[in-house]
């Protein structure tokens, strides 16, 4: 498979297989392929079980994929040593679905948002470092000492969220993959955050946006994936899925979720 040089990611044909404890093979993704351009968003739209996760978590390296290719800024992540395969990954970002989880329970929101840097060893100084990450906890809305210096058991489930995105964005990804990161959050703290990461698409970042709300894809995306039961039902632009959804199941989607207004 051949990745256009504007490309940061080109999947085709993933097939995402599990095998259950009593043998039965349950097939997560199915043969899905789309393709990510430098400097755009792509949101993936589908109910829970759809394979919507387990697809990013399959572009992480994660989850093993059953066939398929992977391109990652156009090398084939399977033919990859680990070694090699870490060196790209650090310049993706993930915001995890599940923000209890994403956070190391053992340190603080700083240290927390600071490991990825020292984990990568970008060569930024501590002092650089934490100015880094206390600069990002600021841009999401967590500005006061009390929680910089605080345990991740101490926050709610939507201050969780804003420091997985920042920790996502520590080490300045060129691909940002966000798996429902303002699920918990306000109308208000969602649209601010969503605003956020605009921001860092229009500096050349891109994006992969997972949601089960079609109005929001369409707000942040450009163009729309949607998924049901691990196939790709329907895609192409957000205009065009907005305004003329093809598949029943999209227009199930449009019908059931209230616009959001920011």
């Amino acid at each position: 498979m051949n990745s256009k040089p504007n490309n940061v990611i080109d999947v085709k044909d993933l097939i995402v297989r599990f095998k259950s404890k009593s043998g039965v093979v349950h097939t997560a993704v199915d043969e899905v392929s789309f393709s990510l351009m430098n400097g755009e968003t792509l949101a993936i739209v589908g109910e829970s079980g759809s394979g919507k996760t387990t697809l990013i978590r399959t572009i992480m390296g994660l989850t093993d994929r059953s066939s398929g290719s992977i391109l990652l800024f156009e090398r084939e992540t399977a033919s990859l040593s680990t070694f090699e395969f870490n060196n790209v990954r650090r310049m993706c970002g993930y915001v995890p679905q599940d923000p209890y989880g994403a956070i190391p329970p053992g340190l603080s929101v700083l240290e927390a948002v600071v490991e990825p840097d020292l984990i990568a060893k970008s060569g930024l100084s501590k002092e650089e470092r934490k100015d880094r990450a206390i600069s990002l906890l600021q841009t999401l809305g967590l500005t006061t000492t009390r929680i910089i210096s605080s345990r991740a058991v101490s926050l709610s489930g939507g201050q969780r969220q804003r420091v997985g995105i920042a920790r996502a964005l520590m080490l300045s990804p060129k691909l940002l993959l966000c798996d429902e990161p303002t699920s918990m959050q306000d109308v208000s703290t969602r649209g601010e955050i969503i605003d956020i990461l605009d921001n860092c698409v229009a500096s050349g970042m891109s994006m992969i946006f997972i949601t089960h709300d079609l109005m929001l894809a369409g707000r942040v995306a450009k163009n729309i994936i949607v998924m049901k039961e691990g196939k790709v039902c329907e895609s192409g632009s957000s205009a065009e899925v907005l305004s003329n959804p093809q598949h029943p199941y999209t227009r199930l989607l449009a019908e059931a979720v209230p616009k959001i207004t920011f």
